[in-house]
């Protein structure tokens, strides 16, 4: 690491430490910056390069994470959760969830409380796969190893909510990418939560035609953020759709495959399969 190049680090580092122990008072890009004795222009672009996210939004992650710890609490209101963040009222709270989590604070601390999940599990041509919906679509697919232990998992996703184990039309629609031309399935509804971030990684795997693999690195330049290859990485492993939402399409640039939340047999397998089929 040349000389410059440990500087900037060190700043970065700095500026990461003052946010982390100063969020409550919200500071400003101003302030942020004069702690390390950079104009605001140049440290905006500097930390943008170094952490992929800007000033403001990793200001904002910190500020969201705090809110979740103070909301896990029963005994802690949504006013509370904003005071002890230091947002001005619940409304910034409410705008900062819808922004970074993708659902309200309220939802956050009810988690899923009031949502009914229709869950089944079926066969797959790469194993069992357990597929979950609400009245608005497909909240949770995966491929099941362990029966119990994906029952589980599915309750630690939505731990409020009511489960029905039956199947349902949505689910019986989702299932047919496996066994139809995808032209000829209806549309098929997902019911998904995410940040921003994680919704635009997971639209644009959905571009991916079958048969046709990509990289981390295509991924965030097709959401117009090259430099958050890592992020994107983060966000793919985080997707709750297995098979209907392609993540099994993105490898790494050297051409391996890497890793896959339901394994890396299984990734090849499939990824062996859409070739097949792509060539039928």
């Amino acid at each position: 690491m040349d000389i410059q190049r440990e500087i900037n680090f060190k700043r970065i580092a700095e500026a990461i430490e003052y946010i982390q122990h100063n969020f409550i008072e919200q500071p400003t890009l101003e302030d942020i910056a004069s702690t390390v004795h950079l104009s605001p222009f140049h440290f905006q672009k500097m930390f943008t390069e170094w952490a992929g996210v800007s000033p403001k939004k990793f200001l904002q992650y910190i500020s969201v994470q705090h809110a979740k710890k103070i909301l896990s609490s029963s005994q802690n209101s949504l006013f509370e959760a904003a005071h002890k963040t230091g947002l001005s009222g619940t409304g910034r709270l409410h705008d900062l969830f819808i922004k970074i989590e993708g659902m309200t604070p309220g939802e956050f601390k009810n988690k899923g409380e009031n949502l009914s999940i229709n869950y089944s599990i079926s066969e797959s041509p790469f194993g069992d796969i357990l597929t979950a919906s609400t009245n608005k679509g497909i909240c949770y697919m995966g491929y099941v190893d362990d029966k119990n232990l994906a029952f589980m998992d599915l309750q630690k996703r939505f731990p409020n909510a009511s489960f029905i184990h039956q199947t349902d039309a949505i689910q019986q629609n989702a299932l047919q990418v496996y066994s139809q031309d995808w032209s000829n399935i209806d549309a098929i509804k997902l019911h998904l939560k995410g940040t921003d971030f994680q919704l635009k990684v997971w639209e644009a795997l959905l571009k991916i035609p079958i048969g046709n693999l990509t990289t981390y690195g295509n991924i965030a330049k097709a959401i117009q953020k090259p430099n958050a290859s890592r992020a994107v990485g983060t966000a793919i492993g985080r997707n709750p759709i297995a098979f209907l939402i392609p993540c099994h399409r993105v490898i790494q640039s050297t051409g391996v495959f890497g890793g896959y939340m339901w394994g890396p047999a299984r990734k090849t397998a499939i990824i062996g399969w859409e070739a097949c089929q792509n060539n039928m």
